[in-house]
């Protein structure tokens, strides 16, 4: 495998510049449990969180697609598209509380990305099948 560790390794580093800065902002509010009604502190967390819910699902159906010897050229569109759309919404998120378009297209092009390996994962267990 090639591809999807590329892509994990590159989501990982993003993940964690995410919980840095929950990290940040809990030492600038002074808040060590939830969100003391910080706006920031909370976009942060959700930002973190988001990310947790929906990326790890996403990678495994990507590496389990390299494992089904995909197409190499169709699992790297993937995970370029997952890259940006998580980068786009965790900026959006966790950085920013006006870059709406960045949260938006982030939230779709990670849903496009689920939707498409979900499909093509099903595609590949019909194909055995038969």
């Amino acid at each position: 495998m090639t591809v999807t560790p590329l892509y994990a390794g590159l989501l990982a580093l993003w993940f964690v510049i995410l919980g840095m800065r929950v990290i940040h902002q809990r030492r600038h509010s002074k808040v060590s449990l939830g969100d003391g009604g910080n706006p920031m502190l909370q976009r942060a967390i959700r930002g973190h969180a988001n990310f947790a819910e929906y990326v790890p699902l996403t990678v495994l159906l990507l590496g389990i697609l390299e494992l089904s010897r995909f197409s190499p050229s169709v699992l790297h569109g993937l995970g370029a598209t997952l890259l940006v759309g998580r980068l786009l919404h965790g900026y959006a998120l966790s950085f920013t509380a006006h870059f709406r378009f960045g949260r938006a297209a982030g939230a779709a092009l990670t849903f496009l990305v689920l939707i498409v390996a979900g499909v093509l994962c099903l595609y590949q267990a019909l194909l055995a099948i038969t």
